[in-house]
């Protein structure tokens, strides 16, 4: 397969565009309304992988999700990158992702039907990239880690779901015993935007399910952990070795869970 020289232009990141990182735009459509989301993979591998969706933070769909998309993918998994916005808004700062977020997250219902449509559009890939549609997850980052909760409250059949530095809160907690499959919560101990009332709710709300679930709390990590372009200390900050314990994390859940 012939690289993408997407990959160059969006990862800005010459070695993995020589190792066959491929990042290609994917428009599609709901209820009428366009988005467009993007398909991240290593070329150098022919053998089907299983697919991951990813939900980007609440910049979106742009370069830097682009890039941890690329982290994650590696040359285990195909991944989808979620528009939960639409094609026509692309937050270029803080107050613009906060409204686009804020119009999302306050209506569950269409967080999770944007999601469960970017789900069908990863099954439909098969035609790009060779993708095991049996063995699927979905992970997520900030308000994308919040929204991968609310798909597996939702009951969607999927292996795994993956929050990092996600918000825990939903209105509908008993929502919860649909959930049907392991979740993995991976969180700053000391994230101001997920207070420990959150997290004790969640606990809680995960207990009375029954589902299979974790919740690992790295201590010195605030929000934003494996973003590196965070830098407000006490706020929002990446931690390289955080990030690199709970990318390891993801992927032993993904192994156990993907035959």
């Amino acid at each position: 397969m012939k690289k993408s020289l997407l990959s160059v232009a969006l990862l800005g990141l010459a070695g993995l565009a020589e190792a066959g990182v491929v990042v290609k735009n994917v428009p599609y459509e709901i209820d009428g309304e366009p988005f467009e989301g993007m398909l991240i993979y290593d070329d150098a591998v022919t053998d089907p992988r299983p697919g991951l969706l990813m939900v980007p933070n609440w910049m979106g769909v742009n370069d830097a999700s682009a890039q941890k998309a690329a982290r994650a993918a590696g040359d285990k998994y195909v991944v989808f990158m979620a528009d939960m916005y639409g094609k026509a808004i692309r937050p270029t700062n803080a107050d613009e992702a906060k409204a686009a977020a804020t119009t999302v997250r306050s209506d569950r219902a269409l967080m999770r039907k944007r999601a469960k449509a970017a789900v069908e559009v990863l099954k439909a890939q098969t035609s790009q990239v060779a993708l095991d549609t049996a063995q699927l997850g979905a992970i997520g980052f900030c308000f994308g880690g919040g929204t991968v909760l609310e798909l597996a409250r939702s009951g969607a059949p999927l292996k795994a779901f993956v929050s990092f530095h996600g918000n825990l809160d939903t209105p509908n907690p008993a929502d919860a015993n649909n959930i049907k499959a392991p979740v993995l919560v991976l969180h700053g101990a000391d994230d101001p935007a997920v207070p420990q009332e959150q997290v004790d709710g969640f606990v809680a709300e995960m207990k009375a399910s029954k589902t299979d679930w974790q919740l690992v709390s790295y201590g010195g990590a605030v929000h934003s952990f494996t973003n590196p372009q965070a830098n407000t200390p006490g706020s929002n900050q990446y931690h390289p070795v955080v990030a690199a314990r709970a990318f390891q994390a993801m992927n032993n859940l993904l192994d156990e869970v993907f035959e």
